[in-house]
C-alpha cells in the first residue's frame, strides 16, 4: 500500500504545481476596453475603475484619422492597406503621449500613424477611484482601404395589405 502512495502522492504534487498560473511577463500590453470594464472587491492599485473614453467614441476617432492621415505617396503607390498598431498613453489631463507602433504596416505609414496619435487630445481619462490615472491604450490607425466606410442603405419595401 506504501508503493502505491508514493507515486500518487507525486503526481498529486506535479499537477497542483502544473496548474498554477504564471506571473504575467512584465512590459505585457493589457488593451483596456469600456465594454470589459469590471470593478472589483480587490483590484490592484493601478487597475483603472473606468477606461479611457475618446468623445465621440470610436466613429469621431475613426473621423479624425481620416481628417488628419496624410497617406504615404510611397505607401499608396505600393498598394499598401490595413492598420497600424500604436500603443499609447492616454495621460491624466486627456492627452496622449509615448505612442509606439505595436504592429508596423509599413515604415512610412508607421511614421504617420505615430504623428497622427501623438496629436489625438480632449479624452475623459481613466478613472480610479474618482481620480485621474495614466493608462496605455492600443489604437488602429487605418490606411487606405481599411479606412473606408462601407454603409448599406435598405429600401423600404411598402408592406402589403394595410390600408393607409
Amino acid at each position: 500500500m506504501k508503493t502505491l502512495f508514493v507515486p500518487l502522492a507525486l503526481l498529486a504534487t506535479f499537477t497542483a504545481h502544473a496548474q498554477t498560473p504564471a506571473a504575467p511577463a512584465t512590459g505585457q500590453t493589457i488593451i483596456l476596453k469600456p465594454g470589459n470594464m469590471q470593478v472589483q472587491r480587490n483590484p490592484a492599485a493601478n487597475r483603472p475603475d473606468r477606461a479611457p473614453v475618446y468623445p465621440g467614441g470610436e466613429q469621431a476617432m475613426g473621423l479624425f484619422f481620416l481628417e488628419h492621415i496624410n497617406y504615404p505617396a510611397a505607401a499608396k503607390a505600393a498598394g499598401i492597406t490595413g492598420k497600424v498598431l500604436v500603443n499609447a498613453t492616454v495621460n491624466e489631463d486627456g492627452t496622449t503621449s509615448n505612442p509606439v507602433v505595436a504592429q508596423s504596416l509599413s515604415p512610412e505609414c508607421d511614421a504617420e500613424a505615430l504623428r497622427v496619435v501623438s496629436l489625438l487630445a480632449g479624452w475623459q481619462p481613466a478613472m480610479r477611484r474618482s481620480r485621474p490615472l495614466p493608462v496605455l491604450v492600443q489604437l488602429p490607425v487605418p490606411f487606405g482601404a481599411a479606412g473606408m466606410m462601407h454603409v448599406e442603405q435598405v429600401k423600404r419595401q411598402p408592406v402589403h395589405g394595410k390600408r393607409q
